[in-house]
């Protein structure tokens, strides 16, 4: 297994798993900008999923945040917290019945420096389970020129359906954009 970001996913996902109950289910890396990215069809053989990225988008800004949404859901089913820091300041909020998506993260936009990119992971945990909502987490930050900030968000999918298909997008404006990268994994259960 190869390591996004230079760091084993067992090293932050809240303990030792060993590498080999990490299997790969897909990876995209984009060759032109894009609005949205699609993982659909997941399969229902694990214990829990892992999404690792490194992504830029298009906004000319130095910076654009992201969010998630399962299985296609657009209501007000998730909330979420964050804890963040630029290096100068701690910031700390949560959301309630949020519309559309789980928001998490910003990444690097087109005014900050070339080819600079913003890393996350992010962990969903027991998304085949009917019986309750969808917890994730989700580490990562970006630099921006020096004004970049580290975060860590954990959300809630309120609904319990299986999760299927998830798509990952752009919320301020513009897209990812070419060379954003995306890597899936199933985590087997310890």
């Amino acid at each position: 297994m190869t390591p996004i970001l230079g760091i084993m996913a067992s090293q932050i996902s809240g303990h030792l798993t060993p590498a080999t109950n990490y299997e790969s289910i897909a990876t995209t890396t984009l060759s032109s900008s894009a609005l949205t990215i699609t993982f659909s069809s997941i399969p229902q053989t694990f214990k829990h999923l892992q999404m690792r990225w490194i992504g830029r988008g298009t906004l000319a800004d130095v910076s654009v945040g992201q969010k998630v949404n399962f299985n296609s859901d657009t209501g007000a089913n998730y909330s979420g917290h964050l804890i963040r820091g630029d290096g100068t300041t701690v910031y700390a909020d949560k959301g309630q019945s949020a519309t559309s998506a789980a928001f998490f993260g910003r990444v690097a936009a087109a005014s900050s420096t070339a080819g600079m990119f913003g890393g996350f992971i992010m962990d969903i945990l027991d998304y085949t389970n009917t019986n309750k909502y969808k917890t994730l987490r989700c580490l990562g930050g970006s630099d921006r020129n020096g004004s970049g900030e580290i975060r860590f968000n954990s959300n809630a999918w309120l609904n319990t359906a299986a999760i299927t298909s998830m798509t990952f997008q752009i919320t301020d404006g513009g897209n990812y954009d070419t060379n954003t990268q995306f890597a899936l994994y199933g985590i087997k259960a310890v």
